[in-house]
């Protein structure tokens, strides 16, 4: 039986490149972003022409359970399902709107409950499925001036594993892959001053590549069933 993985935020970043390289261990794929409708295009056609395989595109944005639900309808059935849309707010605490709040927590946090709650019978009912959630250090340590996205990221963190334990019996593998800093446009927001430090303190002396991350995440999907409710942190050393 072909099987299809779902990809959220995979117009770019590592959204992407874990469609690329699902794309070559042929998967069929249900491709996923909020707005990027020429650049989720894009990857759709390069993926096809290169590995032959199905991929749908759809554009949602999972903050809002309604377009979820739509989105769920048209995907089918569902064998791997990455949750890795995100956005990030940087800045104090006192400065960060309750919009602003509400948009980290509805994104990051909200959108697995609501693409969990849609797929989870599905693979209930076939005994067989892998839920990846995209985490991040943050979720693990916290970090000052993202004190929403650091407990959004937290909150990822407990959800996982806490319905790891719940689908357990039904032979479902729920993991989370928590990053340290990856080279992609989230970091836009970072002078180059400010990225040049933040290299200087990660043992490793570099940023993670978004195909780095692809390459774990894909790991985990592969790995033996026994390991579930595991947040495997990938960041050079560094947290």
């Amino acid at each position: 039986m072909e099987k299809k993985a779902l990809v959220t935020g995979a117009s770019r970043g590592i959204g992407e490149a874990v469609a690329r390289v699902l794309a070559r261990e042929g998967y069929d794929l249900f491709l996923v972003c909020r707005n990027a409708k020429e650049d989720i295009r894009k990857i759709q056609e390069g993926i096809v022409r290169e590995y032959g395989i199905c991929c749908e595109t759809a554009l949602c944005d999972v903050s809002d359970f309604r377009q979820v639900e739509t989105m769920i309808k048209s995907a089918g059935e569902i064998h791997v399902l990455v949750n890795n849309a995100a956005v990030s707010y940087v800045g104090l605490l006192t400065d960060m709107s309750i919009d602003q709040w509400h948009q980290v927590m509805n994104t990051n946090l909200n959108s697995l409950f609501y693409i969990c709650r849609l797929v989870v019978p599905q693979m209930v009912r076939r005994r067989e499925g892998k839920i990846i959630n995209v985490s991040s250090v943050w979720g693990n340590a916290g970090a000052s001036m993202e004190v929403a996205y650091s407990a959004s990221k937290g909150g990822v963190n407990s959800f996982t594993k806490a319905l790891a334990k719940e689908l357990a019996p039904s032979n479902i593998q729920v993991n989370g892959a928590a990053f340290g800093v990856i080279d992609t446009r989230m970091n836009a927001c970072f002078s180059k001053e400010e990225m040049d430090r933040l290299r200087q303190e990660i043992p490793a002396d570099r940023l993670g590549s978004a195909m780095e991350a692809a390459e774990m995440i894909n790991q985990i999907i592969h790995a033996p069933s026994y390991l579930t409710g595991q947040i495997i942190t990938m960041d050079g050393g560094w947290i």
